[in-house]
């Protein structure tokens, strides 16, 4: 790590500003790019200290601090420690690749989302509701005061010491990460780690059912989607995903491609109807 005299540090006012600021996180949800703005919210304390003096860096810190972020929010300080770190970095080394600070995100942002949403959303929460509904079905006012407590406490603990741990093992990993030389390679591991996570959401979760058109006559008769899935299973995903994606590099805006799909989802439903 480079550090001279001019080096910018961040202080505990700012890592206060980003705890309290991460618990906004999903005040301002998109379908477009989801918790990316209460990110980028939580992360400006950062920037402003960082780049005060730079502001071509701080145009590029607050544009990466709006890419696409979705994860459980009480894991999210986490990231956002390691996101602060790496800035820093970024500030005091102009050798600094800044791509890998997206990267890293990227990479990081599924696996926590999945640890959080299995333990605190599938486990937590559920214990929670639990022993608050064996109190509020008696009419005891304890119930949903448990289930604040049993729910917020921890969520509220693991924001703070995540963030307080991320922050300070950002710092270590990318100092280490930086005399070992393998920067580079974390950086393309973590992209292809992003790249896997978003092709297994394609398959789990783009749906287009053609099981309504069939191929064939009478009691031969089948439906297209067995056939592509003979080709390639999970062809009609792929097909969909790709499409989309074109007509994003087309610069044709999210919204009007939702409202586009459903209207060819519906026209298409109508026509399969009449056979």
């Amino acid at each position: 790590m480079i550090m001279n005299s001019n080096s910018e540090k961040l202080t505990k006012k700012e890592i206060r500003q980003v705890f309290w600021r991460s618990c906004q996180l999903d005040s301002s949800w998109n379908f477009e790019r989801q918790q990316n703005l209460g990110y980028s919210y939580a992360m400006v304390p950062v920037i402003k200290r960082l780049f005060k003096n730079d502001s071509r860096k701080a145009k590029a810190a607050l544009k990466r601090s709006l890419d696409f972020m979705a994860i459980t929010p009480q894991l999210s300080s986490l990231l956002m420690g390691i996101n602060a770190a790496m800035e820093e970095e970024n500030a005091n080394n102009p050798e600094f690749d800044d791509s890998a600070i997206t990267a890293v995100k990227t990479s990081l942002m599924g696996p926590l989302a999945g640890i959080g949403d299995s333990l605190i959303v599938g486990t937590l929460r559920i214990i929670a509701t639990g022993v608050a509904i064996g109190f509020a079905s008696k009419g005891n006012i304890i119930g949903p005061i448990l289930f604040l407590l049993l729910y917020n406490v921890p969520g509220f603990l693991l924001r703070y010491y995540g963030l307080n741990f991320g922050y300070k093992y950002g710092a270590y990993f990318i100092t280490n990460a930086e005399k070992t030389g393998i920067m580079d390679k974390v950086t393309y591991a973590a992209s292809v780690v992003g790249l896997t996570a978003i092709g297994g959401m394609i398959a789990s979760y783009v749906q287009l059912d053609l099981s309504g058109i069939k191929i064939g006559s009478g009691k031969f008769a089948e439906p297209l989607t067995k056939y592509l899935d003979m080709i390639m299973p999970g062809l009609v995903p792929l097909a969909v995903f790709g499409i989309m994606y074109w007509l994003i590099g087309k610069k044709i805006k999210t919204s009007n491609l939702l409202l586009g799909s459903v209207f060819v989802c519906i026209f298409i439903s109508f026509l399969v109807s009449l056979f």
